[in-house]
């Protein structure tokens, strides 16, 4: 019976240490994360990899990943700025127009309905045609529109 107590006592303590082996292993794997994130994996530390993204660094100083990085930065920053270049834009007066004409637009129609002489007197349902006219034209801008 001692023997067997013995053996539950053994048993017991193994699985502490394995529990324990185990824990430390967690330990060792979030540890190496937490080490991957700034950069350290790679044997560079993010204070240098954020001054060859600022172009701060002394070239000479680089070694060659952080120069590859360094081209691909630039390579990306020509890419973008190429496409700004290419966009083209409307004038500042554009939107505030067809916005206008179509408030316009809307106006003239409604004071046509309301009273069913102006905006222009006499010339009866003609007031409507001019009213949408307008608010085609602004609507027609805002296919223009970039």
């Amino acid at each position: 019976m001692a023997e067997q107590d013995e053996q539950k006592l053994d048993e017991t303590k193994a699985d502490t240490v394995a529990d324990t082996t185990a824990a430390t292993d967690v330990k060792d794997v979030e540890d190496a994360d937490k080490d991957s994130d700034n950069g350290e994996d790679f044997g560079i530390s993010m204070d240098k990899v954020e001054a060859v993204l600022n172009k701060s660094a002394d070239e000479a100083a680089m070694t060659p990943q952080m120069r590859k990085m360094f081209a691909r930065q630039q390579e990306n920053t020509k890419r973008v700025e190429e496409s700004i270049k290419g966009t083209k834009s409307n004038p500042a007066w554009f939107v505030p127009l067809f916005c206008a004409l179509l408030v316009i637009g809307l106006v003239w129609v409604v004071v046509y309905y309301m009273t069913y002489d102006y905006p222009i007197p006499n010339i009866g349902a003609w007031n409507l045609a001019i009213g949408f006219g307008i608010m085609l034209v602004g609507f027609l801008m805002t296919m223009w529109w970039r």
